[in-house]
């Protein structure tokens, strides 16, 4: 019997040890996602209301920098009125809880991973939400007659995420070090 106790003990610490890695792991991400967010959006947000700044900043023939304020869904779709924003805000709040809720079910690395930069990129598009009213988008990338939505850092991020998410299930890899 005592030797079941040591056994359990085994497991529990092993368990606790998991977790931390885990926590570690999915927090690093997205505090990065969230701070490359925040910072890349105040910078481009001071820049842009300085007195006697263009309107824009050209890099090269497909990439600028513009700063607009979306009040709608990821890349501007949806923009409508005030009740529909604050909808979409609830749900956004909503999604992000169920996306940690399967942080914490993840055993796969890699299913860690993108749902924390899909995490760390809806916590910044959603703290724009609330502080300013609408998220700022400022990266307008164009290809000849082909121009993309301006996004910023959390679109991103969850555009990353969200990939991987695909990749990963449609081709099953197998995480080897968790299966």
């Amino acid at each position: 019997m005592i030797i079941v106790g040591k056994f359990q003990t085994f497991l529990v610490k092993e368990k606790i040890v998991q977790l931390r890695k885990k926590f570690t792991l999915c927090f690093s991400i997205i505090l990065i996602c969230f701070i490359l967010d925040r910072v890349s959006k105040v910078y481009v947000i001071s820049l842009f209301t300085q007195p006697n700044f263009n309107d824009s900043i050209y890099i090269n023939s497909h990439l600028n920098f513009i700063l607009l304020w979306n009040k709608g869904i990821a890349f501007g779709l949806f923009q409508s009125e005030q009740m529909f924003y604050h909808l979409i805000t609830a749900i956004i709040f909503i999604v992000i809880f169920f996306i940690c809720f399967l942080i914490l079910k993840s055993e796969k690395k890699w299913e860690i991973i993108y749902f924390s930069m899909i995490t760390g990129g809806a916590l910044g598009n959603f703290i724009d939400r609330i502080y300013y009213n609408a998220v700022p988008d400022f990266i307008d990338l164009h290809y000849k007659e082909l121009h993309w939505f301006t996004f910023n850092v959390a679109d991103m991020c969850i555009t990353i995420g969200i990939l991987f998410y695909l990749i990963f299930d449609m081709f099953k890899f197998k995480n080897v070090e968790n299966e």
